[in-house]
């Protein structure tokens, strides 16, 4: 290779750096802090509550765990808004407000549309066995019931 393509290589790999770390400093309007538990539901079982916490409650509680990756732009900006969409529908820790997702959370639950595939790709731990499903979607129904 010659002396010239190496210096457009290292070029381009330079600027990639310096925008890569640049975009970390671009300001969001997105916040990536748990606000304080207020209220849960009457949970069903410890088992329904637990289920839930593994496959949802990053999403949807003010229970997050914000991973290191969670800080790194641009995919920290697509995890804090899928967060805050997420509790913005169902929020197990604001069970004092309305929920307009409780409705429909046993039935995503079962369909699949829940944990969503994206999220599983680095919570392997929250995907769910079909009985596992099963049972989480009757512990919902149960729970968000009452």
């Amino acid at each position: 290779m010659s002396a010239s393509k190496r210096r457009i290589i290292v070029v381009i790999l330079g600027v990639v750096v310096v925008l890569g770390v640049g975009i970390q400093f671009v300001p969001t309007q997105v916040s990536r802090i748990n606000p304080p538990v207020q209220a849960e539901p009457q949970w069903d079982s410890a088992a329904t509550r637990d289920t839930f916490y593994r496959a949802c409650g990053d999403c949807h509680s003010n229970q997050t765990t914000w991973l290191w990756y969670s800080r790194v732009a641009p995919v920290s900006w697509l995890i804090a808004s899928d967060v805050a969409e997420g509790r913005q529908r169902l929020n197990v820790s604001e069970w004092n407000r309305p929920q307009r997702g409780a409705g429909e959370a046993a039935e995503a639950v079962i369909e699949g549309n829940m944990p969503l595939p994206i999220y599983l790709i680095m919570h392997p731990d929250a995907r769910l066995t079909a009985q596992e499903r099963q049972a989480l979607a009757l512990g919902l129904e149960a729970s968000f019931a009452r």
